[in-house]
């Protein structure tokens, strides 16, 4: 027998989790496909490449956005504010996922 997941059932099982698990699957993910030089990711399609470079400058620009809040100082909660700001894009990205 083969262990084996195929894509839409690994797809059935993310959408079980909850927005916050989807989350930090995501960022895992992000996280290992960092390491993996973008011309190699011309088997996976142009569209597939694209897109994972506009993740990673996403999180490049998020990690800007994490530094600036950790200056702020005063009432505002710019560190909530980030977070609010990820939580509806990632909400975006796994919206046009589907």
């Amino acid at each position: 027998m083969s262990n084996q997941v195929t894509l839409e059932q690994l797809e059935q099982q993310i959408a079980q989790l909850s927005p916050h698990e989807q989350l930090k699957l995501m960022v895992r993910i992000a996280e290992q496909l960092r390491t993996i030089p973008l011309n190699i990711l011309r088997v996976i399609g142009e569209e597939d490449a694209l897109r994972l470079q506009r993740v990673r400058e996403a999180d490049e620009l998020l990690a800007l956005c994490d530094a600036a809040a950790e200056m702020w100082e005063g009432e505002f909660d710019a560190a909530c504010e980030i977070r609010q700001m990820r939580e509806e894009r990632d909400e975006q990205i796994w919206m046009n996922k589907s």
